[in-house]
């Protein structure tokens, strides 16, 4: 059935999307802004991804293959912008004060937050396995990218409740536990990559 399949896609994206692997990145980067700025940074960030993943429901599958770019080729690519996103999240190079640059807090909602922790190469290589039988119909486009923003819009609520853990947590707390979730997403960085070669070379799964 029709909510049957939408259904499906919505419990897939929400798995691959994961609203709660944002939050500790996001409280990492946005530690020393206010309230007001973190709302800002969650805002543009969500809105970001939702344009990046629509991109991706409209055309990802023509522009991948009139380009000559396999999908293993993006994921081990998309794996490796990860990695070093990761890498800067456990040397603590994360945290940026919100006057050190002129517009820092828009840059940051944009990389590495809204691109590659919240729309990732995951979420690309999903959106264009979920459309493919949709390449030319709108209808199916359309209910899919209303599925998309679903998700977002919760990644958006927990985004919003960073604030309040962040105050619970202290400085200490947060630095802490952005380092240990910057461990954990090199280690999903290194597993995309392992993954894509694995499937090119025909190798047992991890």
């Amino acid at each position: 059935m029709w909510w049957q399949a939408h259904l499906s896609e919505f419990v897939t994206l929400f798995l691959v999307i994961n609203p709660f692997a944002a939050l500790p990145v996001f409280m990492a980067l946005t530690s020393s802004f206010d309230r007001l700025q973190q709302r800002k940074v969650a805002l543009i960030a969500v809105i970001v991804a939702l344009a990046l993943l629509v991109f991706f429901v409209l055309g990802g599958n023509v522009l991948l293959r009139q380009i000559g770019i396999a999908i293993r080729a993006f994921q081990i690519a998309g794996g490796i912008v990860l990695f070093m996103v990761a890498l800067d999240m456990v040397s603590g190079r994360t945290s940026v004060t919100p006057n050190g640059a002129p517009h820092a807090d828009l840059a940051l909602a944009v990389y590495p937050l809204a691109f590659p922790v919240i729309a990732g190469p995951g979420s690309f290589i999903t959106v264009i396995l979920l459309t493919d039988d949709d390449r030319f119909n709108i209808s199916g486009q359309l209910a899919t990218i209303g599925v998309i923003a679903l998700v977002l819009a919760i990644v958006f609520l927990v985004l919003l409740a960073a604030g309040p853990i962040s105050r619970a947590l202290g400085n200490l707390g947060v630095s802490v536990i952005g380092r240990v979730m910057g461990l954990l997403l090199a280690a999903l960085a290194v597993g995309m990559v392992l993954t894509a070669i694995g499937q090119w070379l025909n190798l047992p799964p991890l």
